[in-house]
């Protein structure tokens, strides 16, 4: 994996409610030089907390991205509002394929 961090797990209820965590700045960074947004500013990633992986986009947010945490992953991680979650993560460019938005479970 490319960048590792530490973030607390909170909800946002955007047009739908779910779980994020927050990049942190270095983390801006590191996928920013990627340059592998495939609209709307989203980038394609590849993470894993625990022993769970899957892929998902970050999304922008207030300048920077976050990264959405789906149900399987926080049931499998046992992890609620505001705990601090160290996620491994890639970016993972998507060499033309499109979303599919259901964001596979390894």
């Amino acid at each position: 994996m490319d960048l590792e961090f530490t973030a607390a797990l909170f909800e946002w209820r955007g047009p739908a409610p779910f779980w994020w965590l927050a990049l942190p700045e270095h983390g801006r960074d590191v996928v920013d030089a990627e340059d592998a947004s495939y609209g709307w500013g989203a980038v394609p990633v590849r993470c894993r907390i625990g022993a769970t992986e899957w892929e998902t986009s970050l999304l922008p947010r207030d300048g920077g991205y976050v990264l959405p945490v789906k149900k399987a992953v926080r049931s499998a991680e046992q992890l609620g509002d505001g705990d601090e979650v160290t996620v491994a993560m890639s970016v993972v460019p998507r060499g033309g394929r499109a979303a599919n938005g259901t964001g596979r479970t390894v």
